[in-house]
């Protein structure tokens, strides 16, 4: 399958410049292509996983893939999805959130081979050039006409733009012809927001080019979950690819509770699963969704990809250790990741009654309801079920000498931290 088809069917491309001429061209020879990140934090949260994933593919079909770490105009801010102006980082703090990027992007997609992928960071063209040879070399190919009417500085007319947001597209524009120049690069990707500058990249190849140079632009549709909401939130903010933002385990759980209405389509857009994998798991979508197959499937690669096989199994570990209630056989930092969200109390090392040890931590909320549950055989402690209400909590029952998982019933579980 050519690689424009592959993107068609996964629903990966929204618009392109010329889809007959960037089909072509990647059928007569392997192409160079780029996409580029802004240093704005010091780790991609999975929202801008997206394009670089379809750059990988481009990978994997035997082109060659550039990616661009935004030192320069990272300083200067992208004004695209936004109604503000953002708040200037120091030098200090984007040189960090760059080096940070560039080995996250190593870890991800760096790979041997005649098709290795490239990374380059704007700052070192972007700040050999003076502010005269801005205005005359660069400045001089852009209508303001022309770039009120972009949509990203448009949107922005009426709360207000600063010369430096509005003047962000001639800095991508430049990283581009740079690209076209010294890497032979012919074809840009990016976000749907991503389209105004794009484009603007390519007339100012061509007025510095010739009409007749061959470079074309890809945008990804806007990810939208099915009820309507952004993709990649939760309740507690954006899923991180940093395994100290987002855990590993907090990473499988959120493509583990994708929505049958999501699952197909997230397989299609994060996975290099082939479109006959996909459609059988389509088929269980139908045919059993209560196994939840193509959810488990998903979860699997994407953290596979992110985190690799080791962290993949420590999640799945924790997840099944989670559902068979068998805490004992997770480590002190399974624990720590697995119980994260969960309702956290402190204990001291001495000696107590279990019934007397739940109330004084505020897990049950009297000794009456506390010996009723212990009695019933709804308390369990890390994993052990216990029904002696004489039974008595000691530090050495701690996991690791840190950690006492309470569980109420069959889902509540609450995690006691034993002070050291």
């Amino acid at each position: 399958m050519n690689i424009i088809d592959e993107l068609e069917w996964r629903g990966a491309i929204n618009q392109q410049t010329d889809a007959e001429g960037l089909r072509k061209l990647s059928e007569e020879k392997a192409i160079s292509l780029y996409c580029g990140v802004d240093p704005t934090g010091d780790s991609m949260h999975i929202g801008h996983l997206i394009p670089f994933i379809i750059l990988k593919r481009f990978q994997l079909a035997g082109h060659r893939p550039v990616i661009l770490i935004g030192g320069a105009t990272g300083t200067i801010g992208d004004p695209s999805g936004r109604t503000t102006e953002r708040s200037l980082q120091t030098l200090e703090q984007i040189q960090a959130n760059v080096e940070a990027l560039t080995a996250q992007m190593k870890k991800l997609f760096i790979t041997d081979g005649d098709n290795e992928v490239r990374l380059v960071n704007n700052y070192d063209w972007i700040s050999q050039i003076n502010m005269i040879e801005f205005l005359r070399d660069y400045g001089k190919n852009f209508s303001i006409n022309t770039m009120l009417a972009k949509d990203v500085v448009a949107s922005r007319l009426e709360s207000g733009i600063s010369f430096t947001e509005f003047s962000y597209q001639i800095l991508q524009s430049i990283d581009f012809l740079h690209l076209f120049r010294h890497e032979d690069v012919q074809l840009q990707i990016g976000g749907s927001d991503q389209w105004g500058n794009i484009t603007s990249g390519l007339d100012l190849i061509r007025k510095k080019e010739g009409t007749e140079a061959k470079v074309f632009g890809l945008t990804i549709p806007l990810m939208l979950k099915a009820d309507g909401t952004k993709f990649g939130k939760t309740a507690g903010g954006s899923v991180w690819l940093d395994p100290n933002k987002t855990t590993p385990f907090e990473f499988y759980q959120f493509w583990a509770n994708t929505d049958d209405r999501d699952v197909i389509k997230y397989l299609k857009y994060f996975t290099f699963l082939s479109k006959e994998q996909i459609d059988e798991l389509e088929q269980k979508v139908a045919t059993e969704p209560h196994k939840r197959e193509p959810q488990k499937a998903l979860a699997e690669e994407v953290t596979r990809f992110v985190h690799g096989e080791e962290l993949l199994e420590q999640a799945k570990r924790i997840t099944a250790a989670l559902f068979s209630g068998d805490i004992t056989s997770l480590t002190v930092d399974e624990i720590e990741q697995g119980f994260k969200e969960m309702p956290t109390f402190h204990a001291t090392r001495e000696e107590k009654n279990l019934v007397d040890w739940l109330v004084d931590l505020g897990i049950e909320p009297s000794k009456r309801q506390a010996r009723e549950d212990v009695t019933n055989g709804a308390i369990s402690m890390n994993g052990e079920k216990i029904t002696d209400v004489n039974f008595v909590v000691t530090a050495e029952q701690a996991i690791g000498g840190k950690f006492i998982i309470i569980r109420k019933g069959k889902k509540n579980y609450s995690l006691v931290r034993i002070e050291q």
